[in-house]
């Protein structure tokens, strides 16, 4: 009798798990089936990092353009440091911070021009020889740390003593010996023994070979000028050109083997972070949420028409701001022929549907790009020309 009594139950509960199953395998696979991306260019570069609780994408992404520089000149693969730079670039920021008064930005963001200042100035190292982890971390945690120099920089700023002394900086220089390390004088990389800066020269890298470009209406196109956000403390300058001249550019460095340097805005819902997709629609994503669920059907996305007065206006009203930095490796195409770029995170590869890479349409490029970082080399002779460099 019990027996009989638990059939009814049995087969129910089959048919849920397999339905169940069912959904998920065909869900699975919808998703998997809605891109299908074939790669059109990829420059060879090293594994994905992880810069985990940091504000430090500018280093890892421009670091990741480094070692992939190193590899497309033939000078081996190499892993370097990305906390060097945010060592040397913090007491540079505290200084201009209560040189103006505390009216400058003080904060964990910075620039890929800030990796190619601090080369000139302190060279680079292997990250073998300097991880930035002086405190028994298994991965990279700043949140402490940057309160800490926040809170130094503030007293400073506020002069309570009547008069600011040097001990500040000792203070200051001290703090991030303790979080991160005291940066070495010499190193033994590979059986020989380097200072920072001739490592830099035995690569025969030149942070000078490298440049930036924008993309605003409010400034004239083929001059430079120094881009108004926050993270750009260190005032450098920027060609800028239309955004039509800058999709070329990045597609012809991408041609020719040269990766790029990305700064923008991944705020968006569209930025998704679980499909590893970033797109700009032509509708609101509640929407089109709704109309799938209604549907049961997912297709790529149709997306809007970018023009350049867009994109003024979005950093004009501040939806469109510098909030990450990533590393443009490689160029592919949908099912349906259209352009994405092949972009490398710092955000590990733990989750991610690409194994830490997004594919970031072009329209999302074309709307939400603050800046990018290309070897010279790699500018094609016809904006040299308007240029004039």
């Amino acid at each position: 009798m019990k027996r009989t009594c638990l059939l009814p139950v049995v087969l129910i509960s089959f048919l849920f798990v397999h339905n169940s199953v069912f959904t998920q395998t065909k869900k699975k696979k919808s998703e998997e089936d809605v891109y299908k991306f074939e790669m059109v260019h990829q420059v060879k570069t090293t594994p994905v990092k992880n810069q985990a609780k940091t504000g430090t994408c500018w280093s890892f992404a421009t670091t990741s353009f480094i070692e992939t520089e190193l590899l497309r000149m033939k000078k081996g693969e190499h892993f370097i440091s990305p906390m060097w730079f945010v060592r040397h670039a913090y007491p540079l920021k505290a200084q201009k911070y209560i040189r103006y008064s505390g009216t400058t930005n003080f904060s964990v963001g910075g620039q890929a021009h800030d990796v190619m200042n601090i080369i000139r100035e302190k060279g680079m190292i292997p990250e073998a020889n300097y991880k930035g982890m002086n405190i028994g971390e298994d991965e990279h945690n700043h949140g402490e740390m940057a309160e800490v120099l926040e809170g130094i920089v503030s007293s400073v700023k506020r002069n309570k003593g009547g008069k600011i002394t040097p001990r500040w900086h000792e203070v200051f220089e001290s703090t991030l010996n303790i979080y991160l390390g005291t940066p070495p004088v010499k190193f033994d990389y590979l059986g020989r023994i380097f200072t920072p800066k001739n490592f830099c020269d035995s690569l025969n890298f030149n942070p000078d070979d490298y440049v930036e470009f924008t993309s605003y209406s409010h400034h004239p196109f083929y001059s430079k000028f120094v881009l108004e956000i926050p993270d750009n403390w260190s005032n450098d300058k920027y060609y800028n050109i239309p955004i039509n001249e800058m999709i070329a550019l990045i597609d012809t460095a991408l041609s020719k083997g040269f990766s790029v340097v990305w700064d923008g805005d991944v705020s968006e819902k569209s930025f998704d972070k679980k499909k590893g997709i970033a797109i700009i629609p032509q509708v609101e994503l509640e929407d089109i949420e709704q109309d799938n669920a209604e549907n049961k059907t997912e297709e790529p996305l149709k997306e809007k028409f970018i023009t350049q007065e867009m994109r003024q206006v979005s950093f004009d009203n501040q939806t469109t701001t510098d909030d990450h930095l990533m590393h443009i490796t490689g160029l592919a195409r949908d099912k349906r022929g259209y352009k994405f770029y092949y972009v490398k995170n710092s955000w590990g590869t733990k989750d991610k549907k690409y194994d830490g890479y997004w594919y970031m349409s072009e329209i999302y490029a074309r709307l939400k790009t603050i800046a990018i970082m290309v070897h010279k080399d790699a500018v094609p002779g016809w904006l040299k020309s308007k240029l004039k460099m």
